[in-house]
């Protein structure tokens, strides 16, 4: 399976372990508009009052997954989401968390970013 496959996957897997735990997808890679210096962000979901924004990395160890989410890559991701909570007009809790999926499980650290 190539990197993109597998990225994909860990996003399916990630949206299914998510809804077992109550939430509801509202999107999947959501993207803004070309060159405005923007992230594109895996999983946007939501619970009750509380919106989350969702960065899924797939690989072989935990380490390396929340590593490979850099200070950049966490600003860009901030600003999507203010992008997405703008034309949404959501006024509830957010909240930036990272998924990383290995090969034997999943580990999600709620507000990392």
């Amino acid at each position: 399976m190539n990197n993109y496959r597998a990225g994909i996957f860990a996003e399916c897997i990630a949206c299914i372990y998510l809804i077992f735990h109550g939430f509801r997808i509202l999107r999947r890679r959501y993207k803004t508009g070309r060159y405005t210096n923007r992230a594109e962000i895996d999983i946007i979901a939501k619970r009750k009052n509380l919106m989350v924004f969702i960065e899924v990395k797939h690989r072989h160890d935990v380490t390396t997954g929340l590593n490979a989410v850099t200070s950049a890559q966490a600003t860009r991701l901030r600003r999507a989401a203010e992008t997405y909570i703008a034309q949404t007009g959501w006024t509830g809790d957010a909240r930036f968390d990272i998924m990383v999926v290995t090969n034997c499980n999943i580990r999600w650290i709620q507000g990392a970013v």
